[in-house]
């Protein structure tokens, strides 16, 4: 079954410019990942400091070894200091008929 999430962090005022590298560089290499099958960068409307990222994995496990990848760790790290919370806020999404 595959692994569907929605990630979600809300940049710092003044540093959206380094968010959007960021995550820009951090999303070409996870998409490039074997058991990758989504990863959708948004912003809201309402708000551009508020990120969304739609993650779909072919299975769980895909997803570990996305979790896995060397480049993750230093994303987060980075990342980290960049946005209003602790760390990204993951919600895991289950398909309805």
């Amino acid at each position: 079954m595959k692994k569907t999430l929605l990630a979600e962090f809300t940049a710092r005022e003044g540093t959206q410019d380094e968010v959007a590298r960021l995550i820009g560089d951090y999303a070409r290499k996870v998409r490039e990942e074997e058991g990758n099958l989504t990863f959708d960068v948004y912003t809201r409307a309402a708000n551009p400091l508020a990120y969304w990222i739609f993650e779909v994995y072919r299975d769980e496990d895909a997803f570990q070894a996305h979790l896995k990848a060397p480049y993750g760790p230093p994303f987060n790290t980075a990342l980290t200091p960049l946005i209003e919370e602790d760390a990204s806020v993951l919600t895991f999404l289950n398909p309805t008929a």
